[in-house]
């Protein structure tokens, strides 16, 4: 396993100098929420574009990938049954697939639980986002980028809550670079199991991996107990990222980084 952590809990710090402090605590990846670097990422151009790849470089980091995909620019919707919205959608999500592989990165994190709501039909909202994922995996295919959906509690949203429907949505999209990510503090609250016998019942499909506490901080910084998760990415011989994701920012990015890595040494590094 690789330790990665997102770079929204370093709020406005320049990007130079978040790679640098989560180079110095010792993660390998950094993961970026293109909101953090521009409202759309159309703006950025390709010379910008090397020079980000270039600093997380620079640093040893790897850009693990995308997430928290559509803050920004307002007023996207995933499964909308306006067919002009969509289609705006469906290509800012392929101008994020280039803008992930641009900057090195190689997975796409899909959560987005207000920009994905149904607003008609299950059924309808359903089908439409399994053309926009496909769609999607054929740039990725293209881009050398995997898609992956998350499954959100229902406390976020009422569309994908479990990895069970994301893997049913997986094989309507019949797709390779559509895959599973999960993240502890979602499976702890839309599951109703513990987390860990998730990842071992969907290991087929999963990808990445986002861990956390259910108080929205970082693994280590609450109660939920770790050890299960550990061992049972171990227990598949787990290759990829996890890449620690708060949603609580009182302490700087430096102690959340730096809390947080001691807890996934705890927990995930340990053989």
């Amino acid at each position: 396993m690789k330790f990665a952590a997102c770079n929204e809990m370093f709020g406005e710090t320049p990007f130079e100098e978040t790679c640098e402090t989560l180079a110095q605590l010792g993660y390998q990846g950094v993961e970026v929420a293109p909101f953090t670097l521009a409202d759309d990422v159309r703006t950025i151009d390709a010379a910008e574009r090397a020079r980000l790849r270039g600093i997380a470089e620079g640093a040893g980091l790897e850009v693990v990938g995308l997430h928290w995909l559509l803050i920004k620019p307002e007023g996207l919707h995933l499964t909308t049954p306006d067919d002009a919205l969509r289609q705006r959608t469906t290509e800012y999500m392929l101008a994020l697939v280039d803008f992930c592989a641009d900057l090195g990165g190689s997975i796409m994190v899909c959560g987005s639980p207000k920009q994905r709501t149904v607003l008609d039909s299950y059924e309808a909202a359903w089908a439409r986002a399994v053309e926009v994922f496909r769609a999607m995996g054929e740039r990725g295919a293209a881009r050398g980028v995997t898609v992956c959906i998350e499954p959100l509690a229902p406390t976020e949203t009422e569309f994908l809550q479990t990895a069970a429907e994301v893997e049913s949505m997986l094989a309507d999209i019949d797709h390779p670079n559509c895959a599973l990510i999960l993240d502890v503090k979602a499976m702890d609250g839309g599951e109703g199991r513990p987390p860990h016998e998730v990842v071992l019942d969907h290991a087929k499909h999963l990808r990445h991996v986002h861990v956390n506490d259910p108080n929205l901080l970082g693994p280590g910084m609450g109660d939920f107990d770790h050890a299960a998760m550990g061992r049972a990415l171990r227990q598949l011989d787990y290759q990829g990222y996890v890449s620690v994701e708060v949603f609580r920012f009182e302490q700087s990015g430096a102690e959340i980084a730096a809390a947080s890595l001691d807890g996934l040494r705890r927990w995930y590094g340990e053989a």
